[in-house]
């Protein structure tokens, strides 16, 4: 076999059944992983909202800041992982897509209380 053959790029139409396979097997836990990223991206996102709010006590708000510490060494945890996995172009990659695809908007804070409406949270079935 030549070495051009050997270091050509996967073509469709070179490869066998098996090798199909274990390229979509990849492609397919390469998404799952993107997705555990993008979960825990905006994770991060609402946490630092959250702990940043002023409706929080002080201990709650220590609390939430060890919990955005432990869900962003999550998140450089699964970047590694993916690098260990994929490679770290691809890590790289898919951290950039995650980062640009992960928007929450501005004005929704999750953080904030629901207007008081004198009903104490119980539903009103009219029994």
């Amino acid at each position: 076999m030549s070495a051009q053959i050997l270091h050509a790029p996967l073509d469709s139409s070179t490869i066998g059944p098996a090798s199909r396979y274990v390229r979509e097997t990849r492609d397919a836990a390469l998404a799952y992983e993107t997705d555990e990223l993008a979960a825990l991206q905006l994770s991060i996102i609402l946490t630092a909202r959250w702990e940043s709010s002023d409706f929080e006590e002080p201990d709650r708000r220590a609390e939430l800041r060890d919990e955005l510490a432990l869900l962003r060494k999550h998140y450089g945890d699964k970047v590694d992982e993916i690098a260990m996995t994929y490679g770290v172009q691809q890590a790289m990659k898919t951290k950039e897509e995650v980062e640009r695809r992960v928007v929450v908007p501005r004005d929704t804070n999750p953080a904030e209380k629901p207007p008081d409406d004198g009903n104490s949270g119980e539903a009103d079935y009219g029994l």
